[in-house]
């Protein structure tokens, strides 16, 4: 398989920040991921992961603070050039339910083309590679609106890949996902040799498929490191209100959170 289309860069936020009226949702954030890192953001709902990453694939102009690629400041880029450089997936797939999956796909390359401009051969060339790199390439003819929600994400990761980008960016990637999709696209998104930047809610998860964490809380960033560093028992406590033992499992050698129930507190049975 040809490796044209794992261009990896460096992707560093310094300060940054986004405001909306009274609100600050992001505030001061730097972050790095290295070429060819997975990089999880974890936090609770509303701690600001999703504005961060809009902030850094360009659909929210941060209010402060700068977004890099290899050292180069995307402010002074354009939506185009950008999208040349970072891809997204995501967290929503709804989108050209009635396209086939290989057209789905061919979309991606429109960053590298003037809008009038048809097909050439080398987009063929990449749409196909890149659904084979995924293991969709038995679905290239099928509509999007048929397949499975593990599928889409396939066909979806696929049009990221086929931008050609310095940086992956996922938003939520296993949201609605059966357990067995959750793990193959992870699986999938840590072994293409893109730099990853993506949002996860299940801490094990993350604990497993990210070389490091960047954990936000009310917007700041509260903790960061390799997963073994930043999940602790006291950090779930504070940022999540859980509590919850970490201990490293036998078998991955990653830490694994079990979450206890509040002593005193039982649920009622149903009836």
């Amino acid at each position: 398989m040809s490796d044209r289309m794992s261009n990896p860069a460096v992707l560093r936020t310094e300060s940054l920040s986004y405001r909306t009226g009274e609100k600050t949702l992001v505030d001061d954030v730097t972050l790095h991921a290295d070429r060819g890192e997975t990089v999880g953001l974890v936090g609770p709902n509303g701690s600001g992961k999703t504005t961060l990453l809009r902030c850094v694939y360009g659909t929210l102009t941060p209010t402060g603070g700068r977004v890099l690629l290899d050292g180069d400041d995307l402010a002074a880029r354009s939506a185009k050039d950008r999208a040349r450089r970072i891809a997204t997936v995501p967290q929503d797939g709804h989108t050209g339910f009635e396209l086939t999956v290989r057209q789905i796909v061919a979309m991606g390359r429109s960053p590298h083309k003037r809008f009038w401009e048809a097909d050439s051969a080398r987009d063929a060339v990449l749409v196909g590679e890149a659904l084979e790199r995924v293991g969709a390439a038995d679905l290239a003819h099928r509509t999007f609106a048929g397949l499975s929600g593990g599928e889409r994400q396939r066909a979806l990761v696929a049009r990221a890949l086929v931008q050609e980008p310095g940086v992956l960016v996922l938003d939520e990637p296993t949201n609605h996902l059966d357990i067995r999709y959750q793990l193959e696209i992870l699986s999938l998104v840590r072994d293409l040799g893109t730099t990853n930047l993506l949002a996860l809610h299940d801490l094990n998860l993350a604990a497993y498929y990210c070389d490091r964490l960047y954990v936000l809380d009310a917007g700041r960033l509260v903790a960061s490191g390799p997963p073994k560093e930043v999940l602790t028992s006291e950090l779930l406590a504070d940022v999540y209100g859980v509590t919850a033992e970490v201990a490293v499992h036998p078998a991955t050698g990653a830490p694994t959170v079990t979450y206890l129930p509040t002593a005193g507190r039982r649920i009622a049975p149903s009836t």
